[in-house]
């Protein structure tokens, strides 16, 4: 059996199999939690809502679009992960490591300080720049030092310029009083998803997807060296311009919806590459729905750690992303390229 056929069979049996698994997890992520609920309730909750049940209103209110954001924000995440991989040929990189998800939280810490009460629209606008403005800063220091662009010393990098953010929030966060608002954003944004946030989110994440989709095969190349996609008539600059934008779009619709969760766009983007090969056709979508899987079931798990209260989302996926990174550095090393 060629190796195309068989990544192309790995690839259908995945997208095939994943709505029924994602279906169980959301159905399970549904019932379960502080208050359980038995699944006629929910599907009565969805097809004649009552009001005055207050069952219906947490099933309407909190766990369906908490289980929407967190499939959503898994696939975005997870994506975006992807994308950086191939364009970069880092496999160490990420959003929580390159610094996108700590620029976008900075500039959301800023907003909620400076400009309270914004539309939902511009938060997720602002979230988008602050993206942008993680990922230039940390490549951009990376391109003036020896070598900084290797994996290792890039994610020493993204890490620096991410806590240095984090600590420049924080501490105006603290000087003007509003450190409560802010940690809640960042650590129980999950639990309390905002309705018109969700839906606002969708078309902003959908234009990264697409863009995604859109350089697949263009990343695929990439992903072979410079000199190679050069040599084959590609337009490196272009498809590297489009495939951060895809990853600014992901990533910042992605925090602004949840807030900062760590390690999701690292460990997925390889296991689907380990599944499916190294064809950004196929690891795209298949990066996309493993991730809302794995997230949603680390959403799931989170209700039990520490029972009856809910351990931060985030906490899951560094258990897992930790070991994961530590794993990459000592079998990849000081290698220039993934």
């Amino acid at each position: 059996m060629s190796q195309l056929k068989k990544t192309n069979i790995v690839s259908f049996s995945i997208l095939v199999a994943s709505p029924f698994l994602i279906a169980i997890v959301a159905l399970i992520a549904v019932m379960y939690g502080t208050k359980d609920i038995s699944a006629l309730t929910v599907w009565q909750a969805i097809t004649v809502f009552d009001p005055a049940n207050i069952d219906h209103q947490i099933i309407r209110t909190s766990r369906i679009p908490r289980i929407c954001a967190v499939l959503l924000v898994g696939a975005f995440l997870a994506v975006a992960g992807a994308v950086m991989q191939g364009i970069t040929r880092n496999y160490l990189a990420s959003p929580s490591l390159m610094g996108v998800n700590d620029g976008s939280a900075f500039v959301i810490t800023l907003a909620i300080v400076f400009f309270p009460g914004l539309p939902n629209y511009q938060m997720i606008l602002l979230s988008m720049l602050g993206s942008a403005l993680g990922a230039g800063i940390v490549f951009g220091f990376g391109s003036l030092i020896r070598n900084g662009l290797s994996p290792v010393r890039l994610a020493i990098i993204g890490t620096v310029i991410g806590t240095f953010l984090s600590s420049i929030a924080t501490a105006v966060a603290m000087y003007f009083q509003v450190s409560q608002t802010v940690s809640a954003w960042y650590n129980t944004k999950v639990h309390t998803v905002d309705n018109s946030m969700l839906i606002l989110s969708i078309p902003f994440g959908l234009i990264g997807l697409m863009l995604a989709l859109f350089s697949a095969r263009a990343i695929t190349i990439t992903a072979l060296g410079d000199d190679i996609a050069i040599g084959l008539g590609q337009k490196t600059k272009a498809v590297k311009m489009v495939s951060m934008l895809a990853v600014v779009c992901l990533t910042g619709t992605a925090v602004a919806l949840v807030g900062k969760i760590a390690f999701v766009g690292l460990v997925i983007p390889h296991i689907t590459r380990f599944l499916v090969g190294v064809d950004y056709r196929f690891i795209i979508p298949c990066a996309a729905v493993i991730g809302a899987f794995f997230l949603a079931l680390c959403d799931v798990l989170s209700r039990y750690v520490n029972y009856p209260f809910e351990t931060p989302i985030g906490v899951l996926t560094a258990l897992v992303g930790v070991p994961f990174f530590l794993y990459l550095v000592r079998k990849h090393g000081g290698e220039k390229h993934a």
